[in-house]
C-alpha cells in the first residue's frame, strides 16, 4: 500500500518523489479504494489519536504537535459526521484523505502524524477496530434473536408437532423443543464469535511497513489506549495476514446457514399443505397475477443471501492463498467482501428477531399432521421392549401393526385392545397412555429431550446464560 504509484500531480506529495510521471486516470480509478474504505474513517481517527498520543509520550513529536493533531482530527470527525468532508479519489484511500485534510488544517504537525507507522499497519488496525465493533454489535443482535426464540418457545412448550427425519413424520415433539434447537445453534454461533474476537483484538500498529520502525515507539501503550488485548508479535504477520477476517466470515457463514435452515422450515410450514404457521404480513409479499398468494420473501431471501456470504468467505480464502510475505495490494480486495458480510448478517439478524415476534402458530394443524404419520410407533416398540421382547422383534411387530392401521385408515391410538393384541399378547390396557401424542412427548423426560418439563428447564437455563453474556 505504501509503495503504490497512485496519486497525481501535487497531490502525490506523500510518496510520489520516486516517480517521473503521474498515474493514468484509468489506473487511478482501478486502484483507488476510497469509494468503500471511507467507512473506516472513525476507526482511522481512533487509531491516529492513539498513535499520536504514544508519539508524544515517547518524545517523538512535541506536545504542541499532539495538541494540534487532536484538534485537527476532532474537526475532521465532525466534518465527516456532518457530511461536510470532501473525499478525493486522487488521494486514493481513507488514510491519505484524512492525512491531507489534517495537514491543510494544522500544517506541518499533520505531516508528523505518520511518523513511525505505514499505511500497511494503519489499515490492518482500522479493519480490526471495525471488525471488533461489528462483532460486538452482531453478538447483541444474536442475543435479541435468541430472546425472541425463547419467548416463542415458552408459549409452545406443550404444543405438539411432528418431529421429522428425512422430512417424514418421525416422533411427536414439542414445538418449543424444536425452536430451542435453533437457540442452541445460535448459542454456539455467539461462542464462536466471542472466540474469534480474541484474535481480532490484537494490535498491528507498530509493525510499520513490514519490519517495525527505528523510532522508540511503545506498542503496548497504543494497545492499551485502543483496548486491544495484546499486540501482534511478528511485524510481517501483522501487516500481511487477514486470517482474522477469514475466521469472522467463516463464523458468519455458519450463522447464515443456521438461519437458512430455519428459513427453509418456515417456508415449508407456511405452505397450505402444512399450514403450521403464518408469518406477519410485513414479512411477505403478494403476487402480481395471483391475488391469493402470500409469499415468504424474507425467509427466501435469507436462503439466497446465505450463498452470498459463503461466496465472500471463499473470496477471502482465495485472496490470501498465494500471497508472499508481506503486504501486497491484493489485500485491498479484503474490504468489500468483509463489509458486505457484516452488513448482510446484521440486517438478517435484525429482521429475523422481528419476524419471530409475528409468527402465528396453528396448533391443530401440527397435531393433525403428527397423527397422520403414526408418530407413536416407536413408543409402542419401546413398550414391548419393556415387556421383555427383544427390540428387533418388537420393531417387526410394530411395523405389522402400522400396516394394519394403514389398511383401516386410522391411527394406532384408535385401534382396539384386541386388535393390538393380534400382534403381541404382551400388550395390555395401559398401552393407550403411551400411544397418545402428549404421552409420547412426556415420556421422553431426560436432559435434552422433548418432555415439556425438560423444555421449560432448557428455556430457564437459556435465559440465565443470556443474562450472563456481556
Amino acid at each position: 500500500m505504501d509503495d503504490s504509484p497512485l496519486e497525481q500531480n501535487k497531490q502525490q506529495e506523500t510518496w510520489s518523489g520516486r516517480f517521473n510521471e503521474p498515474v493514468s486516470e484509468l489506473v487511478q480509478r482501478y486502484t483507488a479504494s476510497i469509494g468503500f474504505d471511507q467507512r473506516l474513517a472513525e476507526y482511522d481517527i481512533q487509531g491516529s489519536l492513539a498513535h499520536a498520543q504514544m508519539l508524544a509520550t515517547q518524545g517523538i513529536i512535541s506536545t504542541e504537535d499532539f495538541t494540534a493533531i487532536k484538534q485537527g482530527l476532532s474537526q475532521i470527525r465532525n466534518e465527516i459526521l456532518n457530511h461536510q468532508f470532501t473525499w478525493s479519489q486522487q488521494l486514493e484511500d481513507v488514510h491519505l484523505n484524512i492525512e491531507k485534510r489534517l495537514t491543510v488544517i494544522i500544517g506541518d504537525a499533520g505531516k508528523r502524524l505518520h511518523t513511525g507507522r505505514s499505511r500497511n499497519d494503519q489499515v490492518a488496525t482500522d479493519i480490526r477496530l471495525f471488525l471488533r465493533a461489528s462483532i460486538d454489535d452482531i453478538v447483541g443482535l444474536i442475543k435479541a434473536m435468541q430472546q425472541a426464540l425463547l419467548n416463542l418457545a415458552q408459549r409452545h412448550i406443550h404444543t405438539v408437532m411432528p418431529g421429522f427425519t428425512h422430512l417424514q413424520v418421525a416422533q411427536p415433539i414439542s414445538f418449543g423443543h424444536h425452536l430451542m434447537a435453533y437457540y442452541e445453534m445460535l448459542k454456539r454461533d455467539v461462542e464462536r464469535l466471542i472466540d474469534c474476537r480474541k484474535r481480532v483484538n490484537q494490535l498491528p500498529l507498530g509493525a510499520a511497513a513490514l519490519a517495525g520502525t527505528s523510532y522508540p515507539i511503545n506498542r503496548e501503550l497504543v494497545a492499551q489506549l485502543l483496548n486491544f488485548e495484546g499486540v501482534c508479535k511478528n511485524s510481517l504477520d501483522a501487516v500481511s495476514d487477514r486470517d482474522f477476517a477469514i475466521e469472522f466470515c467463516a463464523c458468519a457463514s455458519v450463522i447464515m446457514t443456521h438461519l437458512s435452515r430455519m428459513s427453509e422450515e418456515f417456508i415449508i410450514w407456511m405452505n397450505p399443505l402444512f399450514g403450521f404457521i403464518q408469518l406477519a404480513d410485513r414479512f411477505c409479499t403478494g403476487s402480481s397475477i395471483m391475488p391469493q398468494k402470500k409469499n415468504p420473501d424474507v425467509p427466501e431471501l435469507v436462503r439466497g443471501k446465505t450463498g452470498r456470504i459463503n461466496g465472500h468467505l471463499v473470496a477471502l480464502l482465495t485472496l490470501m492463498k498465494a500471497q508472499p510475505l508481506a503486504y501486497n495490494k491484493d489485500n485491498q480486495e479484503d474490504k468489500e467482501p468483509l463489509f458486505d458480510t457484516v452488513d448482510t448478517l446484521t440486517d438478517t439478524l435484525r429482521i429475523y428477531a422481528d419476524m419471530l415476534t409475528g409468527i402465528q402458530v396453528n396448533q391443530d394443524a401440527m397435531r393433525q399432521s403428527a397423527l397422520r404419520g403414526y408418530a407413536t410407533a416407536t413408543d409402542l416398540a419401546d413398550y414391548l421392549v419393556k415387556k421383555g421382547i427383544p427390540f428387533r422383534d418388537a420393531h417387526e411387530m410394530v411395523a405389522k401393526t402400522v400396516q394394519y392401521a394403514e389398511q383401516k385408515g386410522c391411527d394406532l391410538n384408535d385401534l382396539e385392545l384386541n386388535e393390538l393384541q393380534q400382534f403381541s399378547s404382551s400388550i395390555e390396557s395401559d398401552i393407550f397412555i403411551h400411544l397418545t401424542l402428549q404421552g409420547s412427548m412426556e415420556s421422553r423426560n431426560h436432559t435434552g429431550a422433548t418432555a415439556p418439563c425438560q423444555v421449560q428447564r432448557a428455556i430457564d437455563e437459556a435465559r440465565q446464560w443470556l443474562a450472563g453474556i456481556s
